[in-house]
């Protein structure tokens, strides 16, 4: 016989052998496509883009979201062969509108400022900065020829 236990917000449910022996007797509901609420995906039956679909992340929406629709939309609708190779100032367009907005849209490549570094990885990172400087002097002093001494003639 299975037993049921609360511990605060979680429900712990424990079953027995004989719980797991018979077959389930839960019913399942077959999905209504015609369903407004109804997850679709990212493109609809219709061919449409659905914009509240979750994966895109919320970027439908928000500052630059106009420019995302446009340049999405775009790509979407593209008959070139290269997809999208007509869309580049949509894209273009919606960069710039997320370069206003670092901290919405953070750019993947962004070196960590240094005030936001811990003391060790500024440590770290100046010595690097030190020893790539030092080896670049080095090796440049190292291929260069002598242009101290002059040759008389």
């Amino acid at each position: 016989m299975s037993s049921v236990r609360e511990e605060g917000k979680d429900q712990i449910i424990f079953v027995t052998k004989e719980d797991h022996a018979t077959p389930s007797s839960a019913e399942l509901i077959e999905e209504d496509p015609s369903d407004p609420y109804e997850q679709q995906g990212l493109i609809l039956p219709s061919g449409e883009i659905n914009w509240n679909c979750p994966c895109l992340g919320g970027m439908a929406s928000g500052p630059c979201g106009t420019e995302f629709k446009d340049a999405f939309s775009c790509f979407h609708y593209s008959k070139e062969e290269v997809k999208g190779s007509d869309c580049l100032e949509q894209f273009r367009a919606m960069q710039e509108c997320m370069q206003r907005y670092p901290e919405l849209y953070p750019q993947e490549d962004e070196k960590v400022p240094q005030e936001q570094l811990s003391e060790t990885e500024q440590t770290t990172q100046e010595t690097l900065d030190t020893n790539s400087t030092s080896n670049i002097e080095l090796d440049s002093n190292t291929t260069q020829p002598n242009t101290d001494s002059s040759v008389e003639s």
